[in-house]
């Protein structure tokens, strides 16, 4: 029973993304959702009361998944490897969530706002930047950074138009922030960087 009801959850959250995708958030409706889904309005309210509790869903998988990066991170030594491992993370991590999920998240920035969520996840963007730079890194070290998380992220929410499957975008993106990354000069290996604990669920 459980196994079914999390699979409908999921179907839901699949089938929410596409339509959010395809007509904008503040124009799809839960009997929207329901419909493409083939289930009624009450048995959609069974697993989600609104469609904001279907982004909270879907940006908590976000938000723990990117504080999972940032533990790994904080356990390991700092350096090129480690920044290379958080940039294939945080790939994987979005490839995971799907192409209609990130975007989802650029192109429908007001109702993550309202919803409290775009200065944490802003936050914990800048964060996963600092982790793979040095504790003194130069500000265009920094910039490099968030390009390379950038190109990832950018790649995939802003070139859906093309020919390409999910897997090819994503490897295709990943090599290119790893590219990026070549840019930054690198910490010795004495170098600790400072605790950034506070990145946890940050909504404010």
């Amino acid at each position: 029973m459980d196994g079914r009801r999390s699979d409908t959850k999921e179907r839901i959250r699949t089938v929410a993304m596409e339509l959010f995708s395809e007509r904008g958030y503040e124009k799809t409706s839960l009997r929207e959702i329901a419909e493409r889904l083939g289930v009624t309005k009450a048995a959609l309210y069974y697993h989600f009361r609104t469609k904001e509790d279907i982004v909270v869903s879907l940006s908590d998988d976000l938000r723990r998944g990117i504080d999972d990066i940032v533990d790994w991170a904080e356990r390991t030594p700092p350096g090129h490897e480690r920044a290379e491992q958080i940039l294939r993370r945080y790939s994987a991590l979005l490839h995971s969530l799907g192409r209609d999920m990130v975007r989802f998240w650029h192109e429908n920035q007001p109702a993550f706002r309202d919803l409290g969520f775009g200065a944490g996840l802003r936050y914990q963007f800048r964060a996963l930047a600092d982790l793979m730079t040095g504790p003194d890194a130069a500000t265009l070290d920094v910039y490099h950074a968030r390009q390379a998380l950038l190109a990832i992220s950018w790649s995939l929410s802003m070139m859906g138009d093309l020919d390409l499957t999910d897997d090819q975008m994503h490897t295709a993106a990943t090599d290119i922030a790893v590219d990026i990354l070549a840019r930054i000069a690198w910490p010795s290996a004495g170098n600790v960087l400072p605790p950034s604990r506070e990145v946890r669920h940050h909504r404010s």
